[in-house]
């Protein structure tokens, strides 16, 4: 399945890429690597987040060994990324 990544999500991956390129260098080949791993699961297996707790119709994918999750809806043709979502920041999103 295509994943797209929406607009609500951009900002996301700037701080994404920031913070592996600024903040934290040393992880961000391995971090990329499991970004990519990530979406690769998700195109083949679209449910293999677990469900929000909060949001009845999204999903939730932690990047492991990141401070990172993937939470998108899964429709009919794609794979909808909201958010590349930094967990220290909270849990509302």
């Amino acid at each position: 399945m295509k994943i797209v990544f929406l607009e609500s999500a951009v900002q996301d991956i700037q701080w994404f890429r920031y913070y592996y390129r600024s903040v934290f260098p040393a992880g961000s080949a391995k971090a990329r690597d499991k970004m990519k791993a990530i979406q690769a699961t998700l195109a083949a297996n679209p449910y293999a987040g677990h469900s929000s707790d909060t949001r009845k119709t999204v999903r939730e994918f932690s990047i492991p060994r990141t401070p990172f999750m993937v939470v998108y809806r899964v429709m009919p043709t794609q794979i909808g990324v909201l958010r590349l979502w930094d967990i220290r920041q909270g849990t509302e999103y």
